[in-house]
């Protein structure tokens, strides 16, 4: 039933989006490039890691598992709309929790434009493999490749906008779908073996691949497992969609559980069965030159018929980011809307469907900005090194908050189901806090000491321009709750209305 307010009444978020959504959200906002790209471009990101990809990419899972607990924890206590603001402006700091979480959005926004314009090289190669060269061409014509990047986003934003069980049904066909395409992939790489791959090499390019020794020193192995950490980032959009969720309190960390289980599984597999069948050194040499993906990789040791599915698996990957993402940064506004920390029309909803649908459009405004941006893009992992940043910090927070949650909102802690035992807790979120700054000092280390043409080259002082213009945004906006009021403390103490 919708809220009674002054006048009459306003809708409110629907409790409709059950534990498989949930789940799907997570691994729809999961598996994308983390698992077609960066596994393979890591090769040119961080020179030198050669073999030793697998473990670094084993190493990433730990703090990704870490924040995951954390997240699992403070769900269970908070289960609202904009989890990752909520938990920390409640459980540590207001103005950490928007900050982090505003440089969360930022990145995360760019980061659906950059997907949706990406996705079209992906569609351009399934018509080169089926032999369509006039639609391949057009695909490479700038105004075209636009417009198809556009529509993707659009619809993406369009599922968002007709309610949460529309987008279930969607979404968890599609993360059930990704499973399957990618069990092709890890197939197919474990059939073939590196003397295949050299052959057919041999046979289509004349190439011959030479063996190199390599031993990764410790530095090259952290700044590798810090950038693989990337391909963790996602499962935070379940926590994100709380307020839609129905019995939050278990479905929320089950579902954050079951998305990074599964996730880390298959992108072991998946990378495994990559590296099994093509030599690091060819993908060491190839990176150096252009942008490598698994589908183009296993294309010369396939038939054209499985090219076209494991290129249309990851074309499949990519897309059904959108609809998770953009779930995940328009819940990020409407939860600062709703404390009035941003504008209070952010925070309507829709009468009928019952979704943020201002906030929607908001962020599929600023994810447009991401595609434009994308014409002027050079490496691509300048956006992957910015998520990094903006995300190993926002994880900081969530296991900082499970410290100081009992203490500064014991009434909320003791709404905590996973992790009862507060000895246990505590030194869980404490190894948390331990592990991800590490993995912050090395990736802020990597980006500030390695090549770079501009400071705007690096992820870490574009970063920092995002949290100077989110505690701007911030202050603004407080002090005109002042000026009106609005009694902070016992805002910031309870959690939002449903």
């Amino acid at each position: 039933m919708p809220r009674t307010v002054t006048g009459g009444t306003e809708p409110r978020l629907a409790r409709e989006m059950g534990l498989a959504g949930l789940t799907a959200t997570g691994v729809c906002s999961m598996v994308g490039a983390g698992i077609n790209v960066i596994p393979f471009m890591i090769q040119r990101n961080v020179p030198g890691i050669g073999p030793w990809v697998l473990e670094a990419f084993a190493f990433a899972a730990l703090p990704a598992v870490l924040a995951a607990i954390a997240y699992a924890v403070l769900a269970s206590a908070m289960p609202r709309a904009g989890g990752s603001y909520v938990y920390v402006s409640r459980g540590l700091d207001p103005y950490l929790g928007f900050v982090a979480s505003f440089s969360q959005w930022f990145s995360l926004s760019v980061a659906i434009g950059v997907v949706s314009y990406v996705f079209v090289p992906f569609v351009r190669d399934v018509t080169i493999a089926l032999g369509w060269t006039g639609a391949a061409a057009s695909l490479e014509t700038g105004w075209v490749r636009l417009t198809v990047s556009l529509a993707l986003l659009w619809a993406a934003a369009g599922i968002n906008l007709v309610g949460v069980a529309i987008y279930e049904r969607l979404m968890v066909p599609l993360m059930f779908l990704t499973f399957i395409l990618a069990g092709v992939v890890i197939v197919a790489g474990f059939s073939f073996d590196h003397a295949d791959f050299a052959a057919a090499v041999r046979a289509r390019d004349g190439r011959v691949i030479s063996n190199v020794e390599a031993s990764p020193g410790a530095w090259t192995f952290l700044s590798a497992s810090a950038v693989l950490f990337a391909s963790f980032i996602g499962f935070d959009s379940i926590a994100q969609a709380g307020g839609e969720a129905k019995n939050p309190s278990r479905n929320l960390p089950l579902a954050i559980g079951l998305a990074v289980g599964s996730v880390g599984v298959l992108y072991m597999l998946f990378t495994a069965a990559v590296y099994h069948a093509v030599p690091w050194e060819y993908i060491a040499d190839e990176a150096l030159r252009r942008d490598l993906t698994a589908p183009g990789l296993l294309g010369y040791l396939l038939p054209p018929f499985w090219t076209v599915i494991i290129i249309s698996a990851a074309a499949v990957a990519l897309a059904k980011d959108l609809p998770a993402m953009l779930l995940a940064v328009s819940r990020l506004m409407f939860a600062w809307a709703g404390d009035g920390i941003f504008p209070r029309a952010i925070a309507s909803v829709h009468p009928v469907f019952r979704t943020p649908h201002v906030a929607i459009l908001a962020s599929g405004a600023m994810a447009t900005l991401g595609i434009l941006g994308s014409h002027l893009a050079g490496d691509f992992f300048l956006g992957v090194d910015i998520l990094v940043s903006s995300m190993l910090v926002n994880f900081l927070m969530m296991a900082v908050s499970v410290l100081t949650l009992p203490r500064r909102n014991p009434a909320l802690a003791r709404s905590i189901t996973v992790l009862p035992n507060i000895r246990i807790r505590t030194m869980v979120a404490a190894l948390g806090v331990v592990v991800l700054a590490g993995f912050l000092a090395v990736h802020t280390w990597k980006d500030l000491t390695g090549p770079a043409e501009a400071w705007y080259f690096r992820s870490t002082p574009v970063w920092a321009v995002v949290m100077a213009i989110g505690s701007l945004v911030y202050w603004l906006e407080v002090g005109g709750l002042r000026r009106a009021g609005i009694d902070l403390r016992a805002r910031f103490a309870a959690l939002p209305p449903e």
